[in-house]
């Protein structure tokens, strides 16, 4: 199993990121890597809602879930299907406070597809574009939570 974690600092309430993260289809407004994101669930937030996400690349799409809800404490969302080479992916989020910023802590675990060439594809590229759009994702949810904060 693959382990990635980040954390970005944001100058903004933990409310307000708690919004904004937690809003499955807001998605495609603040990550850059994503072309298109809707519900696919009658639940719109909580346990259990759903969410289909369709790349900028045209081609890769993945769905995902709620699978733990603790308002402005703790969210889990697992991948439930994808185009990608990866399993059983889930990506966690918490949170602390530092002065006027909210730390945003998420960590990413998953499996690759394809046994021992899924896990040497996963070193030499997969773990590094993850690691790079996550980044971007972070760095998109600073950005439009800072900008709603003003």
């Amino acid at each position: 199993m693959t382990t990635l974690k980040n954390e970005i600092a944001i100058n903004a309430p933990v409310e307000k990121i708690w919004a904004v993260l937690s809003d499955l289809p807001l998605l495609e407004k603040y990550d850059p890597t994503v072309l298109k994101s809707e519900l696919v669930s009658t639940e719109t937030s909580g346990i259990g809602a759903k969410r289909k996400v369709y790349m900028k690349d045209g081609k890769n799409w993945f769905e995902e879930k709620i699978t733990i809800w603790q308002p402005n404490e703790s969210l889990t969302i697992q991948l439930t299907n994808c185009t990608f080479p990866i399993s059983g992916l889930a990506h966690s989020y918490s949170f602390s406070t530092n002065g006027n910023n909210t730390i945003v802590r998420q960590v990413m675990k998953y499996e690759v597809k394809y046994g021992v060439l899924g896990k040497i594809m996963d070193w030499l590229m997969i773990k590094k574009q993850s690691d790079k759009g996550i980044k971007l994702f972070m760095s998109g949810l600073k950005n439009i939570v800072e900008r709603n904060n003003k």
